[in-house]
C-alpha cells in the first residue's frame, strides 16, 4: 500500500513538473506571421469571396517535385464557381506501418468540371526546422492552412515521403460540401490575419477538419481516441456512415489506397482522375454456382 501511495505522490510531481516546464517554455510565445518560412510554407492562398456565388484562390500551391524536399515552386491564382462544387474526399496518410496512429488528414474539393483544390491544415516551418509531435505540443509552430493542387498535396506524399496514401469519398450533399468549403477559405484567411499556434493534441489537421464538420452538424463526429490519433480516423468516419463505401476497413482501406495509381500517372496526364480510376464504392461480388450457394471448391 505505500509503495503505490509513494508511486501515486511521485506521479503527480511529475505531472506538476511538466506542466511548469510547459508553461515556463510555452506560455510566453505569441504567435506571429512574420517569421523566416520554410519554402513550402512562405506563401499561404488567399480567398476573395463574390458574395456568395464565387471565389477566387490567390496563390494556389502546384509544386512540382523531384524528392520529398526537392520542388520547383508554382502558385496559381483560380477563380471557382462556388454552385460548382459536387464532392469532397478525405485524404489519409499515417505515418508508420508498425503503429498506424500517428498521420496527416486533409481534404479535396471536387468540381463539376472534374477539377480539385485540396486544403491541408498543417504545422507551419521556419525554415531548418523540422515537424515533431513534442514541439507541436510547445507551441513551436503556428498554424496554417494550405491549399493547392491534388498533383502537389496528394502527389509528393504518395510518391516521395514513403506513406500510404487513402483517397476516401464523402458521404455528403453538395450543399454541406460547399458550406464547408467555404467555411475552411474563411478560416484560412483568419488565421493569417491573426496568427494561431498548431497543438498537436487540440488544433491539428484532424481537430479542425472535426471542428468544421460539427458546426455544420452538431455532433456528427463524436469525441473519440480516433481522432486524436488520425491513423485510425479513416476506421471512425466508415463506422459513422462518413465514407461513401461498403464493405470491411480492411477491404475499404484496400480499395482506397492510390499509391499504385499515382506511381502509374504519365507525364500531362490528369493527376486527379487517374488516381481516382478504377475506384469502385462496393466490393467485388463473390462468384456464385448460380444457385445462390457461392463459389464451389474446383471452380
Amino acid at each position: 500500500m505505500r509503495i503505490l501511495t509513494w508511486i501515486g505522490r511521485s506521479l503527480a510531481v511529475l505531472l506538476v513538473a511538466a506542466a511548469g516546464a510547459w508553461a515556463i517554455v510555452a506560455l510566453p510565445q505569441r504567435p506571429s506571421a512574420a517569421r523566416s518560412w520554410d519554402g513550402d510554407h512562405a506563401r499561404l492562398a488567399r480567398a476573395d469571396f463574390e458574395g456568395d456565388s464565387a471565389v477566387t484562390l490567390r496563390g494556389v500551391r502546384d509544386f512540382a517535385y523531384t524528392s520529398s524536399t526537392a520542388y520547383t515552386p508554382g502558385f496559381r491564382d483560380r477563380r471557382y464557381d462556388l454552385s460548382a462544387i459536387e464532392s469532397v474526399w478525405f485524404i489519409l496518410t499515417p505515418f508508420s506501418t508498425t503503429w498506424r496512429g500517428p498521420a496527416h488528414a486533409f481534404v479535396s474539393f471536387g468540381f463539376r468540371d472534374g477539377g480539385h483544390v485540396a486544403v491541408s491544415v498543417e504545422a507551419r516551418r521556419e525554415v531548418g526546422e523540422e515537424y515533431g509531435l513534442v514541439p507541436g505540443v510547445l507551441r513551436r509552430f503556428e498554424l496554417a492552412y494550405i491549399v493547392g493542387t491534388e498533383r502537389d498535396l496528394i502527389g509528393r506524399r504518395a510518391l516521395f515521403d514513403g506513406d500510404d496514401v487513402f483517397l476516401y469519398p464523402i458521404a455528403a450533399p453538395p450543399a454541406r460540401v460547399r458550406q464547408m468549403f467555404v467555411e475552411m477559405m474563411r478560416r484560412a484567411n483568419a488565421v493569417q490575419e491573426r496568427p494561431e499556434f498548431y497543438n498537436t493534441l487540440t488544433n491539428n489537421c484532424t481537430s479542425n477538419l472535426v471542428d468544421h464538420v460539427n458546426r455544420m452538424v452538431p455532433g456528427r463526429i463524436p469525441s473519440s481516441l480516433r481522432t486524436l490519433l488520425p491513423g485510425y480516423a479513416d476506421e471512425l468516419a466508415l463506422s459513422l456512415g462518413l465514407i461513401e463505401a461498403t464493405g470491411t476497413l480492411e477491404d475499404v482501406r484496400a480499395r482506397f489506397r492510390i499509391n499504385e495509381r499515382a506511381r502509374a500517372v504519365r507525364a500531362g496526364e490528369d493527376f486527379s482522375a487517374a488516381i481516382r480510376r478504377g475506384m469502385v464504392a462496393a466490393p467485388a461480388p463473390v462468384a456464385s454456382d448460380g444457385d445462390g450457394n457461392g463459389p464451389q471448391p474446383g471452380r
